[in-house]
């Protein structure tokens, strides 16, 4: 959920997302290593705080519309819609941007791009007019690193944007203590082209797993044999990697489908799932409501294995909705008729490999809030390649509505 537009920086999902445990680069080999390039925090084994933690202390949110004719939302949602003054025509932008989380390269390019275009398919817009890319370079990685890892990102973020019908028309690039990798999304729309996110009603939908901010550091976890020691009765090595896997395919696929069918089935509403994990963007969804309603959400769906890890380990709040996700699935409002057929028409072979959705919640009438049931239920989501007789819960039913 990136802070939209003029002069706010995208979301830093990283803070959380991109992997503990690794105090500095030693030697890149486009291996364990790269995802070391980025600000650590020596009190929490992690990655420092971002743009959107920071935007929302400074008290920036979203703007109240100036009339329904036409609508307007600024700082605070996932992309800003600004009026244009011709022709009832709104700019959509967005901009986002964060630090290594994988330790491919060029998918890291790709879940860069997929994370700034999100923005705009949580709108309901399938269509982006022109991209742009904003990468630094570590200033602690030698040329040989450099010329590596740069072309790799640059063409994996060049390749989602083709697949999203889009082309990146403009690089600024830079050295900087860190990696950094991002963009800027552009759209000039027509009202019927975006759904704006102010009239959720009915049921919540869900269209990718969470999990891949355990998914990320479990995989480093794997070269620290005290975190590994934490975990390793909950999980082997072979899921581990399976989870990453799966995690990083999640992460680079891009929303553009799930986008296109809020229209088909008349969506009210949607945000994507990301730094603040599904709770905090919840709630950041049901406080923009025009209707007094709350969001209740009864259903997780999780990578396999990682809600063991979460609860092993002590640490993310996978269970309790706050670990943060990357370019992590739209959180879509539909009519309670329709949710179910979403459900079943993202699955077609139709729209390629890898979309998914589930039922997760309801909206009922309250007090613009959300929050997660006491023992949600948590739905094991099956890595590519994992084999069905390796997960114990029972994973039939995903779709099925929560009771209320």
């Amino acid at each position: 959920m990136a802070e939209a537009a003029a002069g706010a920086c995208g979301e830093a999902m990283a803070a959380s997302v991109a992997a503990e445990g690794s105090s500095g680069p030693a030697g890149l080999s486009l291996g364990r290593g790269f995802s070391s390039y980025r600000p650590f925090d020596p009190q929490t084994s992690g990655l420092v705080g971002g743009q959107e933690e920071a935007a929302q202390e400074a008290g920036l949110t979203s703007g109240a519309g100036p009339s329904p004719t036409f609508p307007f939302l600024s700082i605070g949602m996932d992309s800003c819609v600004i009026p244009l003054r011709h022709g009832g025509l709104s700019l959509v932008q967005t901009t986002d941007f964060f630090y290594p989380l994988v330790e491919d390269p060029y998918m890291m390019g790709r879940i860069a791009c997929a994370n700034v275009l999100s923005d705009l398919y949580a709108m309901g817009i399938t269509e982006c007019d022109n991209m742009l890319m904003l990468l630094s370079v570590s200033q602690s990685m030698n040329e040989e690193e450099r010329e590596k890892v740069t072309p790799l990102m640059i063409k994996g973020f060049q390749d989602a944007a083709e697949e999203g019908g889009t082309a990146v028309t403009g690089r600024q690039t830079v050295v900087n203590p860190w990696i950094i990798i991002g963009g800027v999304a552009t759209v000039v729309c027509q009202p019927n082209e975006f759904i704006m996110p102010d009239n959720a009603g009915d049921v919540l939908v869900l269209t990718k797993p969470l999990g891949t901010q355990v998914a990320a550091n479990a995989h480093q976890w794997l070269d620290n044999p005290e975190r590994w020691n934490k975990i390793k009765m909950v999980v082997s090595r072979e899921e581990v990697e399976l989870a990453y896997q799966e995690a990083m395919f999640n992460m680079a696929t891009l929303n553009r489908t799930a986008a296109g069918l809020m229209h088909t089935f008349n969506a009210h509403a949607a945000t994507d799932i990301t730094g603040f994990g599904i709770l905090g963007h919840s709630q950041n969804l049901a406080k923009q409501q025009r209707n007094e309603v709350s969001f209740v959400i009864h259903n997780l769906p999780i990578i396999a294995k990682m809600a063991a890890i979460s609860k092993a380990s002590g640490r993310f709040g996978l269970l309790q909705g706050t670990s943060a996700e990357t370019s992590g699935g739209l959180l879509i409002c539909l009519p309670r008729e329709q949710a179910a057929r979403f459900c079943s028409e993202i699955k077609s072979s139709k729209y390629g490999e890898g979309h998914q959705a589930w039922i997760v919640g309801i909206v009922e009438k309250g007090n613009r809030t959300a929050r997660i049931i006491d023992k949600p239920r948590v739905i094991e989501v099956l890595p590519r390649g994992a084999t069905a007789a390796a997960l114990a819960p029972d994973n039939s039913n995903a779709s099925s509505e929560p009771s209320s």
